[in-house]
């Protein structure tokens, strides 16, 4: 596949990066903010721009693994539990450099899903923002968020709705694996 331009080529070969890919290299607070900007460039409908982040490192990821685990045993069916699984919930935090939690405010402005759908193109680009620094990252959507609005401090009409770990990588460059454009579209002329 042939690109025109480096927009083109980012959108084509941002691909998710876990925490087993993740090196100790500290993310600076300087490209956090820069990622986060571009996630304040998204597209908003009436400009109610609802996204919101909460933004955890050093410490905080410590106590955003702690209150991960404790959720998960807390909520956890005794037949369903296993040890092994609550430890994980804790360290995929503190294995990253940097996690973020992605938050909806719904303003009442608009129909909910469209505040969703901004607060989503706004992590498309943190996404983005974060490949092009040569930062490595990914969405988590584990039920668990749910359950986090007391622990974020969240507003009644706010919602999270994931995690996005990030961190420097030794990664290489993957190829896209997708189906052809021409089976998910229809021609009226």
């Amino acid at each position: 596949m042939t690109l025109k331009n480096d927009v083109l080529k980012a959108i084509h070969y941002r691909r998710s990066v876990f925490q087993a890919s993740f090196t100790e290299e500290e993310i600076s607070k300087e490209d956090i903010i820069s990622i986060l900007e571009a996630a304040n460039a998204a597209p908003t409908h009436k400009r109610t721009q609802p996204w919101r982040f909460v933004i955890f490192r050093k410490e905080g990821l410590q106590r955003l693994g702690a209150e991960l685990s404790r959720i998960y045993k807390s909520v956890t069916p005794a037949e369903k539990y296993t040890e092994a699984t609550e430890i994980n919930m804790g360290k995929k935090a503190t294995q990253s450099n940097v996690a973020i939690a992605l938050v909806v405010n719904y303003t009442g402005e608009v129909p909910e899903w469209e505040e969703l759908a901004c607060t989503a193109a706004a992590v498309e680009n943190m996404w983005l923002a974060a490949h092009s620094l040569q930062i490595g990252g990914y969405w988590a959507s584990p039920g668990l968020i749910n359950h986090l609005g007391a622990f974020l401090n969240l507003e009644e009409n706010q919602k999270c709705i994931g995690l996005f770990y990030l961190g420097h990588h030794q990664s290489d460059e993957r190829e896209p694996v997708r189906t052809p454009i021409a089976d998910k579209i229809r021609w009226e002329e």
